[in-house]
């Protein structure tokens, strides 16, 4: 019945685990207008977006920068009708009305062709058996013998990768302009690009990154096509890496593997020293002395938030789990409060305030008598066993 309950939740449940019910709007691919549409809403004027980007308030929803480029077209009378109707007099010119419209325009695409100018001695071709020839410099091509550009490439890159276009879309898109731009002439320029350009640059970030004090660590399946030696359907992993709040250059990294061994994050992290911050998976407890595993307090408390779900509705203030949830919560709520001081301050009053508050929590996880195969049990499973990370 447990399994029943959590399996109904997280099928047609809340997918949010905060403790208070907020409201959330679910768009979908075509809804969205529907949903954010106002039209009893009176739409801002120019002078408003520029103003509001000025003072940068949050609240603003329309921003557009000071440096826009304006086209300017003066309406005018023509000439034939520049003259009083009643007495025919000329009209004087005494004021103009102006109107303002964002204009949006396609990306635009054109032939860059440069020419690159040989020059030659011709008093020497003339006396020696040698003509001196010189050339002017030329910047080096993104990829020898492609058409591909810095710009071409960056675009591509930006609608796959950024916007979540797929390349077999942009083929479309381009197609429609009069460009016949085929999806595996755009996947070679981002291969080649990525070779070229972009690993070395996550060679330097990685470098930094390990050098870090603090880390966080976490890995999540993916499906793979055509790698080798695995059917498509099986599961390979995405790892991913990234610096502390604190940090003064945030890195976010992400390293795919076949599949979850623990190995992958000690390769990884290989001369890192500090504190590692991940969830209670035993791949990550095989770490070289130096390497301080820091359990996750989300993960626990998700622990107790299904338990909890597969409770019926009538129970679930009353159970256990609740009790282990607010555990949790108060350490949230503390965490929130000391979120804006400094490290220092912060340390002193986790001490004062929310080391007493882990203390009970596992105190009373471990007066709770046998549990049996229930979800609970398997949340203060999870927490006893992770009790010094947490």
């Amino acid at each position: 019945m447990e399994q029943l309950r959590l399996s109904r939740h997280r099928q047609f449940g809340s997918k949010s685990e905060q403790t208070p019910a907020d409201d959330y709007v679910q768009l979908s691919l075509f809804d969205e207008p529907e949903v954010y549409s106002t039209p009893d809403q009176a739409e801002p004027t120019m002078a408003e977006i520029v103003q509001s980007y000025k003072r940068r308030k949050k609240a603003a929803t329309e921003r557009l920068p000071e440096d826009l480029p304006v086209e300017i077209i003066d309406d005018t009378l023509p000439e034939s009708a520049r003259h009083c109707g009643a007495c025919q007099a000329p009209y004087v010119n005494i004021g103009v009305e102006t109107r303002d419209t964002l204009k949006l325009a396609p990306a635009k695409a054109y032939i860059l062709r440069e020419r690159r100018h040989v020059y030659a001695c011709k008093a020497c071709e003339a006396t020696s058996d040698s003509t001196p020839i010189d050339k002017a410099p030329i910047p080096p091509a993104l990829l020898p013998g492609s058409l591909a550009s810095a710009e071409a490439v960056a675009l591509l890159m930006t609608q796959k990768f950024v916007l979540g276009t797929p390349l077999y879309r942009q083929e479309q898109d381009w197609k429609g302009r009069g460009i016949l731009l085929s999806r595996q002439t755009m996947s070679n320029w981002l291969v080649a690009c990525s070779e070229r350009y972009v690993k070395p640059l996550l060679a330097v970030m990685h470098q930094q990154l390990v050098e870090q004090p603090v880390l966080h660590a976490d890995e999540t399946p993916l499906q793979v096509l055509h790698e080798p030696g695995k059917a498509p359907q099986s599961k390979s992993y995405m790892w991913l890496y990234r610096t502390g709040a604190c940090s003064r250059h945030p890195l976010v990294l992400f390293d795919d593997q076949p599949d979850r061994k623990g190995q992958h994050p000690r390769d990884y992290l290989a001369g890192f020293q500090g504190y590692l911050h991940t969830d209670g998976y035993s791949g990550y407890n095989q770490f070289p002395p130096g390497i301080t595993r820091v359990g996750c307090w989300a993960h626990a408390r998700r622990t107790f938030e299904e338990a909890l779900q597969a409770q019926p509705p009538k129970r679930r203030k009353s159970s256990p789990a609740a009790e282990g949830k607010r555990f949790c919560d108060r350490l949230f709520d503390i965490e929130a409060d000391l979120k804006a001081l400094d490290p220092d301050i912060r340390y002193q009053q986790r001490q004062e305030k929310a080391k007493p508050q882990v203390e009970a929590f596992f105190t009373w996880l471990k007066q709770l008598p046998p549990l049996g195969k229930t979800l609970f049990a398997n949340a203060v499973t999870y927490g006893l066993n992770q009790e010094a990370a947490l």
